[in-house]
């Protein structure tokens, strides 16, 4: 189990630019499978999760070859559909969350799609029955192996439908659209997910020949094709690290450019950290954020209530950036509620912070108080494990602005989602060691 070591207490200055999407790599990376041409993809971030799913497309028989950092071409003309059944299979596929989107294009393009049940963040219940039935609605033959907690379905032949999906799930959106592009008639999706990374998905499939419209809202309306060609495509910067990078600057007192973050695609992302008193500047496509040497005032609702900040889907708040919402919470001057709707145990690592002389009510599993030191006291170090990818950075941004020397254990949660980012810190003046 990997370690980090950070002496906290140090302004950090320069630049840092957000690698790719983890969340948009794990939808593009599973398309290429609908096709047998050559898809060349840019921008891929180097971490766990997506390089374990590139190594399944490869044990699955996609052909793959790395043409620079973050640059891979994919060609899937010999796929070995037997690998879906095997006990390696099994294995693997359990071992990441992204591997539930390898079903919608394999149900598309061959008619059989299986899937272990997968793994990932220990956050709270996360449902399949979104990608189901949405599959079952296509007219594919559902099945559950409960022993083998093995999931499967086959279809001759997809058909077109109207649905109206139970909630706005991302993936769920996703292995949809991925199945339905290769239907036969016209497939409508009511109350899909329209966040930039689903955008990118479906402009990548219309380059390939799908013939979507709708996209960008939550209806979408897919006239199904026979078959897609080769495309090449560049992933947008990832939204959750460049919030994290946001959090970081405020915490420390720093101030830092964040590079290249397609401002247009960040939605509420700029406008949560500002209600929290952080002040933000647009330079190009660039985030510049100032050393907040005199610290920052939360901004409550126009009556004077307490402000509360929730998840909602896109365009609302992503859920992956209130943990590191509620920790930058706890510096700010005032109080403010964070209400995390999705997942009922993702505000569980707030004990930790607790032990560094954070103050928070847990009101309930969904909804914490915090309230906002002003910096009037700083945190002070402690020994952590991290629970899962986002609650993982946020103790690193606690530990940054910490007096002290902290430890944070099973940092391999954190190296799922960010790529080098001990190195990365360090070049703009972080004291983190990796143990």
């Amino acid at each position: 189990m990997g370690t980090f070591r950070i002496e906290g207490g140090h302004q950090l200055k320069g630049e840092i630019t957000p690698q790719g999407a983890k969340n948009e790599a794990l939808q593009i990376l599973c398309a290429v499978l609908l096709t047998d041409e050559k898809v060349t993809i840019h921008n891929i971030p180097d971490i766990v999760d997506v390089n374990k799913l590139i190594a399944l497309l490869e044990d699955l028989g996609v052909k793959i070859q790395k043409k620079g950092k973050g640059s891979y071409t994919f060609k899937s003309d010999d796929i070995n559909l037997d690998y879906l059944q095997s006990d390696q299979f099994k294995q693997d596929g359990r071992g990441l969350r992204g591997s539930i989107m390898l079903v919608g294009p394999l149900l598309g393009r061959f008619g059989k799609g299986y899937i272990p049940k997968p793994g990932g963040d220990k956050i709270g219940r996360r449902r399949l029955d979104t990608h189901f039935e949405g599959f079952i609605k296509l007219g594919a033959k559902f099945r559950y192996n409960k022993e083998e907690y093995f999931y499967g379905v086959e279809a001759d032949k997809l058909k077109g439908t109207y649905m109206l999906l139970d909630e706005a799930s991302v993936t769920g959106t996703a292995n949809i659209v991925m199945a339905a592009v290769l239907a036969e008639g016209t497939t409508t999706i009511y109350n899909a997910a329209c966040e930039p990374y689903l955008q990118q998905l479906c402009k990548m499939l219309v380059r390939m020949g799908a013939k979507i419209g709708g996209i960008g809202s939550n209806l979408l309306t897919i006239e199904g094709v026979d078959s897609l060609g080769g495309t090449d495509h560049t992933m947008l910067p990832d939204m959750i690290e460049i919030g994290s990078w946001i959090g970081l600057a405020a915490m420390t007192k720093s101030e830092l450019t964040i590079k290249n973050v397609s401002w247009d695609d960040l939605g509420q992302i700029p406008i949560a950290f500002q209600k929290l008193g952080i002040q933000l500047e647009r330079r190009n496509d660039d985030i510049y954020i100032p050393s907040h040497k005199d610290g920052y005032e939360v901004q409550n609702y126009i009556d004077g209530s307490i402000l509360t900040i929730a998840d909602a889907p896109w365009p609302g708040l992503t859920p992956d950036l209130l943990s590191i919402l509620l920790v930058v919470a706890i510096q700010a001057k005032g109080e403010v509620v964070i209400h995390q709707k999705m997942f009922e145990s993702r505000l569980f690592f707030v004990d930790k912070l607790l032990d560094m002389g954070a103050k928070i009510i847990l009101c309930d599993p969904h909804r914490a108080t915090i309230i906002g030191h002003n910096f009037q006291s700083t945190l002070k170090a402690t020994t952590m494990t991290s629970p899962d990818i986002r609650a993982g950075v946020s103790l690193l941004i606690a530990a940054l602005s910490a007096k002290g020397t902290s430890t944070i254990h099973n940092i391999e949660q954190i190296d799922r989602g960010y790529e080098n980012i001990d190195e990365r810190l360090r070049a703009i003046g972080a004291k983190i060691d990796r143990v």
